[in-house]
């Protein structure tokens, strides 16, 4: 009688071992050899910077579909875009997928961009926006529309308590704690530099509303930056 080696039973971790190594020689075998070239060649913006491209070129070759281009527009722009919508939300999931938002409607729109005003303005105008749509399908109060007494100094004016120096960790904090119309009136004019009756016609609401809710902002902010250092003086005590 013939002798027969007794079959071998393959483990389905096995099986699954040889098939990644299997798509891996594959990989290998059907390689382009300019691709690593090409994934270097795209112009990121250190890259850009090094080849003496400016960004004035880099948007002109994204306004012709150039996408590498726009890679590399993202890349210069996207912190400044994510740390304006994470500040005008309070929340980082809002902030990553409106960030996204933004960059879709630049992709959308970057062909309507005129050169006369800075392209930075012109983006973070977009993404104020588009943050501000969101916010309104949300159904967020984004500004109250009823003026109030206040005193009446000029409360459009700097705060230079405010101005002074304060802890970045604990401002940052205290301003995520901000109703979110409060928020949104302080980011854009202290922080983003919006003047009150461009922020007037982008709320839909009079600039001396506008006025009085960043004064009110600062009220609060006041208050919560006294309030961290209490807690903090009654730490170290």
């Amino acid at each position: 009688m013939e002798n027969r080696k007794p079959v071998r039973t393959v483990e389905p971790a096995e099986e699954l071992q040889a098939m990644q190594s299997a798509s891996a020689a594959s990989a290998q075998l059907v390689h382009d050899p300019n691709e690593d070239q090409k994934r270097h060649s795209v112009p990121t913006p250190k890259r850009m910077m090094a080849s003496g491209m400016s960004e004035a070129e880099a948007i002109e070759r994204a306004k012709q579909g150039d996408g590498r281009c726009f890679e590399a527009l993202y890349g210069m722009h996207k912190r400044r875009v994510y740390s304006l919508c994470l500040r005008m939300t309070g929340n980082t999931a809002e902030a990553e997928d409106l960030t996204q938002e933004a960059f879709l409607q630049l992709y959308r729109k970057i062909a309507t961009f005129r050169g006369e005003s800075a392209f930075s303005t012109w983006l973070h105008r977009l993404a104020v926006n588009v943050v501000l749509m969101h916010l309104r399908k949300k159904g967020l109060p984004e500004v109250s529309l009823q003026e109030e007494d206040g005193p009446k100094k000029d409360i459009g004016a700097q705060d230079q308590v405010l101005a002074g120096s304060i802890d970045r960790v604990n401002l940052e904090r205290a301003i995520e704690s901000l109703p979110p119309g409060y928020r949104i009136i302080f980011v854009l004019h202290d922080i983003e530099g919006y003047e009150h009756n461009e922020i007037a016609e982008m709320m839909g609401c009079s600039i001396g509303n506008s006025k009085s809710q960043l004064h009110k902002a600062r009220m609060k902010l006041r208050d919560l930056l006294k309030i961290t250092r209490a807690e903090r003086a009654g730490i170290r005590k």
